[in-house]
């Protein structure tokens, strides 16, 4: 008996297709897929969940000093100039950080080796660099998900049958974070 489906795929296009549903499933929310992929998509993301809710809280508060640029009204770097230079004015600043702890790093770095990195892109600026922006996929897991599924054990997915798909009949389900 074997331990995972195949999906009709060769090994590195079967992870990568997992990788990438896995993703977009923790990005969105939820997507629309065949039920094995949702399977073999549940028994991924539900350890990566656990996983998170166990190191949720795991980490120090730490203070800070940070050079920062001072701004402008409009939200520009304000520059004075020096030796016939324009150069940025930097103020310092205090911030409060979070320091992960060993193991939420440790863990925080297992999911981040699985999933891709996600960049948003507005819908009318499509094509053009101007606008977007890289998503942190682990960040929003411990976040959001952490806190959310950590009085909770297991069960994080649930799969609805949505019909057979046109062309091969392939039953499409839609797999989403409860």
């Amino acid at each position: 008996m074997a331990m995972y489906r195949k999906l009709g795929k060769k090994t590195k296009l079967r992870k990568a297709l997992l990788r990438t549903q896995v993703t977009q499933l923790l990005y969105r929310g939820k997507i629309v897929t065949t039920e094995a992929r949702a399977k073999e998509i549940q028994k991924i993301v539900e350890p990566m969940i656990t996983l998170a809710a166990k190191e949720k809280d795991n980490y120090d508060t730490v203070t800070v000093e940070v050079k920062q640029a001072q701004r402008d009204k409009d939200g520009k770097r304000v520059k004075e100039e020096k030796d016939g230079k324009k150069v940025t004015v930097y103020e310092t600043v205090e911030k409060q950080i979070k320091k992960d702890q060993p193991s939420r790093l440790h863990a925080r770095r297992q999911i981040a080796r699985f999933v891709y990195p996600v960049v948003e892109v507005p819908a009318k600026g499509a094509g053009r660099k101007k606008g977007t922006k890289k998503v942190d996929v682990v960040a929003k897991v411990f976040d959001e998900y952490a806190p959310k599924y950590a009085g909770r054990k297991g069960g994080y997915t649930r799969i609805i049958k949505i019909g057979q798909r046109k062309g091969d009949a392939a039953l499409m389900v839609m797999i989403e974070l409860v």
